[in-house]
């Protein structure tokens, strides 16, 4: 095959037709066409295992490693084996002219044979070495005598590679940490070092030497593991359970109604909402959000003047084992200063809500790229999510001294301590059942009895005809 293409100009025609042929000539010669070794400049032949397409970028923008003349990594064998075959070949000729007829007859026996062998040689014993176990090893072995960096000698690609996986393993590095100290390590080295640029590509070389593993779905019930003669089985052969589906106990598990809460469409928020707004509710697209706030010190010391309020947006529209994930929350305002914002909060918190109100009326033109429709995307906000002094930031209500329950409000039990001098709040037997015996208690509370009901708490009507007029 030509390869003057490699010395070519990369942004000549000679150059782009080599690369196709190239690509194609790969892909043919490839067992995963997602996985074949990428021989740009960069990558070198054996470290990018990725698709033709990506390596057709990576030919355009790093270009081809000129040394390589024998494309082994990509189907075609090396000198080596052709200068062998063709040795062969030769000799074999030179003896069958040579010899007379009845030697003729045996070597063509012999060549017949011979060729199959030599067929199985190459196919089972030279060749085995391009296979992708073989090539994998190779690649370990290349590594274990690469340097690290250009001119050094004293570690090598694996053995940094091992060390540094060694110390996530001993710290309990998450992968995102440990992908973060790997380009760290490559920015501090010099140029043209080894260092693999994520924890994926770390794992991905070491799974060579045996850590990498293999799943193996087990039943439900526990009776078998679906290896060896059930590889393949769709079902349970002892109690008959489906492999990949949910038994029948747990569809009914997920689809049951009672009075458990397992995701917040079981709270009566969501179906107040549902019910006062139908318009809103029909649409499943429209969001569903609560609000999350608190203060922090970033420097983890009590004696630095500084103080940070992250304000977070979580959205309920999303299965229970996503809806609290990290990635599927919104950070919407980071208020940072020298000191805390306290009441005054909702100064900083006026473009949230006006976007919050924006968001309520509805806002146009908003794609769905699953039905392929543009349609008005709508949002309310549930509720917060804080600790108590937050929440007495966020809300405005009085969280401390006589009047510290936002729910008993005028009703709330205050008691100063007479030795501490602080304020409690007591009365928490109210929330007890009518004849429950803590009621009857004394000595164990405030030496009376609690005969009183609890109170009701607030509407939203209510809050805000009190708080009316408040500037």
């Amino acid at each position: 095959m030509d390869k003057s293409w490699m010395h070519a100009d990369r942004r000549s025609r000679t150059y782009e037709l080599g690369v196709e042929e190239f690509l194609r000539f790969a892909v043919e010669n490839a067992s995963d066409v997602n996985n074949i070794c990428c021989p740009c400049s960069k990558c070198g032949s054996i470290d990018g295992m990725i698709s033709a397409r990506v390596i057709k970028d990576h030919l355009y923008f790093n270009g081809v490693d000129e040394s390589y003349k024998d494309w082994v990594w990509h189907g075609e064998p090396s000198r080596a084996t052709v200068n062998a075959n063709e040795g062969e070949s030769e000799a074999t000729v030179d003896m069958v002219e040579d010899g007379d007829a009845a030697d003729n007859i045996g070597l063509g026996d012999q060549e017949e044979k011979g060729a199959s062998e030599d067929e199985e040689f190459f196919e089972n014993g030279e060749d085995e070495q391009y296979s992708v176990e073989s090539n994998d090893f190779m690649r370990l072995v290349e590594d274990g005598d690469k340097a690290l960096y250009p001119g050094c000698t004293k570690h090598t690609k694996l053995n940094a590679l091992i060390q540094t996986y060694n110390l996530k393993a001993k710290h309990g590095m998450s992968d995102v940490c440990y992908s973060d100290m790997l380009i760290m390590i490559g920015i501090v080295l010099p140029e043209g070092n080894e260092i693999p640029g994520s924890h994926y590509e770390a794992k991905k070389t070491l799974a060579t030497l045996g850590m990498d593993y293999k799943k193996i779905h087990a039943c439900p019930n526990d009776c078998i593991l679906y290896r060896g003669q059930h590889a393949d089985a769709s079902s349970c052969p002892t109690c008959g359970e489906s492999r990949w589906k949910l038994g029948k106990d747990n569809i009914e598990k997920q689809g049951r109604k009672d009075e458990f809460m397992r995701h917040p469409a079981d709270a009566p928020t969501w179906k107040l909402v549902d019910q006062k707004w139908p318009e809103f509710g029909n649409d499943p697209r429209n969001l569903r959000l609560a609000l999350s706030s608190d203060g922090f010190n970033p420097h983890s010391s009590l004696s630095s003047r500084y103080s940070c309020w992250p304000v977070i947006l979580v959205t309920y529209n999303l299965p229970p084992w996503l809806c609290m994930k990290r990635k599927f929350m919104m950070l919407t305002l980071l208020i940072s200063g020298p000191k805390q914002p306290g009441n005054d909060i909702d100064v900083y918190m006026q473009p949230l809500i006006d976007d919050l109100k924006a968001l309520w009326d509805g806002i146009d033109g908003v794609y769905d790229a699953f039905r392929g429709e543009y349609f008005k995307l709508r949002a309310v906000l549930f509720w917060t999510i804080n600790d108590f002094p937050a929440y007495g930031n966020l809300s405005g209500s009085v969280t401390k001294a006589y009047n510290g329950c936002p729910i008993c409000c005028e009703n709330t039990k205050p008691h100063r301590l007479s030795h501490g001098q602080k304020m409690s709040h007591i009365g928490h037997r109210r929330w007890l059942p009518r004849h429950h015996p803590y009621r009857r208690l004394t000595k164990e509370f405030n030496n009376l009895p609690e005969f009183e009901t609890a109170p009701e708490p607030l509407s939203g009507e209510e809050v805000l005809k009190r708080v009316e007029g408040m500037t």
